[in-house]
């Protein structure tokens, strides 16, 4: 404990924090070295005494915590003894190590209580026993902050602080610079600086890091005592030249021309401290990251030099420094990854251990750079501890070439089951990234994994296997088969119901695709008779799904179903019904639009809106497209993945998503009662003005059946000045018609106000719906009070040019994921289909033109076709949406790339219109 408290009182993770942090690792490393050597020293005699003892501890219940049932009251009612003369040392010190222990223990102590206690322990300076004291400092540090008056006890620290037992005296500054505010700092400065100085280490340490520690408060007397900082930094002691170093660069961290000249002068002269060193290399990269990581830089050039020096801590922190600048290249990081490279073949463990998780870093950016340590790495598989070897080997599998994947797996089965869960969730991903970059590979990887998915482990363990296979069957179809076989043998002993539902889930996506689905049937019904209603749920969903795409294997799907109606669980019944009414009726719209893709409104918008048709009976029926879209893609959801146990155990009032905040908003506003429902808001608000000037201004665009809102959300940067009855003026391209602004009453400064424009869409050309708008912001100006706010005048007109606005197709079409998208294409007929052969001059990639094209019309890409094979000059991307007003809408686009990119589309659509809009926005 006391040694976990003595490294927290002088580390911290950065430079900009704690008071001495630029060195933290280091230091932590030295003191842990410390504990070790003094554990190892007393490792003979510690074995002793459990051997001669051991019984007996045994026989006594030996070995628990003395201090475990203390009681508050007790303990403090045993602090009277501190009153009684004379003092037992031995006693009183036991008293303030439970003192102590309770105050760790988080235990609270009263105000009242605590300065009782504390008064009565100021008694105890009259005792010389060196023990009892240092046990008195450490008290009065702890109850400095709940005592009252604790600055009473200043006048025995400071004569201990300014004795001549050097034991105190170091100590007796940490407890007094605890207890001393900045109104009383001044009575001790004199004692400060000569403590900063002092030929005792101790004492200049304890002086130095106090210091540190009062910076936060009283900065300016600190800023003082610079001169004897930098005296102490040529001492020779290390830990003093590191805290004194620590000091004056906390002083000067907000000067970054001050820490550059201090950089340069301790580097120049070199330093003897391992830990300044290392201090020195985080500020030097941290000037560097301000200065954008200029490479000519002399900081740069010190950074490369502490490669070369004699600790190794300080060439491991060198080495650290330059593989975490940004923007680094293979060439710049060599000389940093070679250090690495002979610290793999160190004897010591930690080392070793620091190196290959540095390349491992490394490996991830700049796997070409880590190709040289290959050899070296491979001798660290076999390392008898077993976390290098898991990051030896995830760090080949980044950087392996293609031919040494066969023995690499060979490798890692040799000790995947001496490793932990939690390392083979390491070894698993590494492996899912190496299927992405090989893909011809899936063979060789998808054997290794499905024998790892064998093996016992836990649900994160196989759900990272599950991914992973589930991940190679998406990105390589030759390897669909061979993962869904692995899958189906894995659910057979399944005991995760979350994976087994995912996994049928995939097979009725999947299955019904594949050469010859029949035999993935067994496998899923198998679950319908053996497994409980969860999976026996989804297996019902999965059968259903082979039975809409396959007409041969329908009457068998049927006959199962129908056995499945006399199921125990009503949500196994109530399913199989469904579905065996849906699949009856044998008409591939239903198929597509009930079991193949399913509904795709939000689920808790549905719920609401069901809610609110009930409370407010009405003549209409039910419209289904009042209901907002599902925020989510349908994949990311997964409805068959999820446990029918969860989903009942969920709250009842579900979180309203960010379309229905804005719905409830907009509808607030009389001008909006009659638009109807809200069809989309703009995913991220659009700046019509810099951040930096003096209003800022952030547009969302909110569409409707009929009507766009714009929502402009101001905020006045001016404190001088409040504005009123604020408003923006539009002027489109197109045949948009502006119909009302509903301004922002006041905007104060720095108080953010919300004003609106309503346009009416266009009419006489619904087509054109792509346009450019001309924005002017309005507003009444009242010079006001900075202080109070008050304004003083009446005020006068002014204008705000803002940029320009854009309307675009993408506004009009809201994104969904159509599972089946040929399910989805029949569904919707070719009354209203068009086709259009387009040329994409300026585009010369296919990836190019895929994503400009998903990203130019808002639809969603379906059946991973955004994703372009490598050396293919042909491709087909298939997309899908919902046009405003809530008509589905389709597009099949085949590209085709020789000097240029051909592009014929291909649009479906239940209305005319959302088709010829496609069409003229693409042309």
């Amino acid at each position: 404990m006391r040694l976990r408290r003595a490294l927290g009182y002088v580390a911290g993770p950065d430079p900009g924090s704690g008071p001495c942090g630029t060195a933290a690792v280091p230091l932590l490393r030295a003191a842990l070295a410390l504990a070790e050597d003094l554990l190892l020293r007393c490792a003979p005699a510690r074995t002793a005494m459990l051997k001669k003892f051991d019984k007996k501890d045994e026989e006594s219940g030996g070995g628990t915590n003395p201090f475990q049932h203390l009681e508050k009251s007790a303990v403090l009612q045993e602090a009277r003894v501190f009153n009684e003369t004379p003092i037992n040392p031995r006693k009183c010190a036991h008293i303030l190590t439970k003192i102590l222990y309770l105050i760790n223990q988080g235990e609270h102590l009263g105000t009242t209580e605590a300065t009782e206690a504390f008064f009565a322990m100021t008694k105890l300076f009259q005792s010389n026993d060196p023990t009892l004291r240092r046990m008195c400092y450490l008290t009065i540090k702890e109850m400095s902050c709940i005592a009252e008056d604790v600055i009473i006890v200043t006048s025995s620290l400071t004569k201990d602080m300014t004795g001549k037992e050097d034991n105190y005296r170091g100590p007796a500054v940490r407890a007094l610079c605890q207890i001393t505010d900045s109104t009383m700092l001044q009575a001790i400065e004199r004692y400060m600086k000569q403590a900063i100085v002092d030929k005792v280490p101790s004492v200049s340490s304890s002086a130095l890091v106090s210091s540190l520690h009062l910076l936060r408060g009283s900065f300016d007397m600190v800023k003082r005592w610079v001169n004897e900082a930098q005296e102490a930094a040529s001492s020779d002691n290390i830990m003093v030249q590191y805290h004194a170093l620590g000091l004056l660069y906390h002083v000067r961290k907000n000067d970054r021309l001050a820490v550059s000249k201090m950089i340069s002068k301790f580097t120049r002269h070199g330093l003897k401290s391992p830990f300044a060193y290392c201090m020195m290399i985080r500020v030097a990269s941290k000037q560097l990251e301000e200065e954008d990581g200029s490479r000519d830089s002399p900081l740069f050039d010190f950074i490369e030099s502490c490669l070369r020096n004699k600790h190794e801590m300080v060439v491991y922190e060198a080495a650290s420094a330059i593989v975490n600048m940004p923007g680094c290249s293979a060439k710049e990081l060599a000389p940093a990854v070679s250090v690495l490279q002979l610290f793999c073949s160190s004897p010591k463990a930690a080392l070793r251990y620091a190196a290959v998780r540095t390349l491992n870093k490394v490996a991830m950016k700049h796997p070409s750079a880590v190709t040289a340590c290959n050899l070296d790495l491979e001798n660290l598989v076999t390392d008898s501890n077993r976390s290098i070897a898991t990051l030896a080997i995830t760090t080949l599998l980044k950087t392996g070439s293609e031919s040494s994947i066969d023995r690499l797996m060979k490798q890692i089965s040799s000790f995947m089951s001496e490793i932990s869960d939690e390392f083979k969730v390491v070894v698993v991903q590494a492996i899912s990234a190496l299927c992405q970059k090989y893909p011809r590979k899936h063979a060789v990887l998808m054997n290794f994994l499905f024998t790892m998915l064998r093996e016992e482990g836990g649900f994160e363990y196989k759900r990272a296997i599950v991914d992973c296979i589930i991940s190679i069957i998406e990105e390589n179809s030759e390897s669909k088969e061979t993962g869904l076989s692995h899958l189906c043998e894995f659910i057979e002993d399944c005991e995760f119901t979350v994976l087994a539902t995912r996994i049928l889930h995939l097979l009725g996506q999947e299955g019904p695709k594949t050469n010859n689905p029949s035999k993935y049937i067994r496998f899923i019904y198998n679950r319908v008779v053996l497994e409980h209603e969860e999976v026996r749920a989804g297996a019902v969903s999965a059968l259903a799904k082979f039975g809409a795409q396959n007409e041969e294997m329908l009457p068998s799907i049927l006959v199962l179903l129908k056995r499945c109606v006399m199921d125990d669980d009503n949500e196994v019944r109530d399913r199989a019904t469904f579905y065996l009414s849906v699949l009856e009726q044998k008409q591939k719209a239903l198929n597509a639009g009930y079991i193949l893709n399913g509904l795709t409104v939000s689920i808790p918008g549905l719920e609401r809106a069901l809610q609110q048709y009930t409370l407010e009976p009405s003549e209409k029926p039910f419209d289904l497209k009042s209901v907002p879209l599902a925020t989510a893609p349908i994949a990311e959801q997964r409805p068959e993945s999820t446990p029918i146990a969860a989903a009942v155990k969920q709250p009842e009032k579900v979180a309203a998503t960010r379309q229905e905040i804005f719905q409830e908003q907009l509808a607030a506003v009389p001008e909006f009662r009659g638009l109807g429902p809200l069809f989309k808001s703009s995913p991220e608000p659009v700046a019509l003005t810099e951040s930096e000037t003096e209003y800022v201004i952030r547009c969302t665009k909110h569409t409707f059946t009929e009507h766009m809102v714009f929502q402009f959300d101001c905020t006045n940067t001016l404190n001088d000045q409040t504005l009123e009855n604020v408003t923006v003026q539009m002027e489109p391209t197109e045949a948009y018609e502006v119909l009302c602004c509903v301004p922002a009453q006041s905007l104060p400064y720095n108080q953010p106000g919300t004003c609106y424009t309503l346009v009416a869409l266009p009419k006489e050309d619904p087509t054109a719906v792509a346009c450019t708008f001309s924005c002017m912001m309005k507003f009444t100006v009242k010079d006001c009070d900075p202080t109070t706010g008050e304004t003083d005048d009446e005020g006068y007109e002014d204008e705000y040019v803002l940029e320009d606005l854009e309307v675009t197709v993408a506004d009009h079409i809201q994104k969904v994921l159509k599972l089946n998208f040929e399910a989805a294409w029949d569904e919707v007929g070719d009354e209203f289909e068009k086709e259009e052969t387009f040329t994409l001059s300026t585009i010369k990639t296919l990836e190019e033109a895929v994503g400009n094209i998903v990203k130019f019309l808002g639809m969603h890409p379906c059946e991973r076709s955004d994703k372009v094979p490598e050396n293919k000059n042909t491709h087909t991307l298939l997309l899908a949406g919902v046009f405003r007003g809530g008509h589905d809408i389709l597009v099949r686009s085949r590209l085709l790339l020789l000097d240029t990119v051909t592009m014929q589309v291909t649009a479906r659509s239940s209305e005319e219109l959302p088709v010829d809009i496609i069409l003229a926005s693409v042309g």
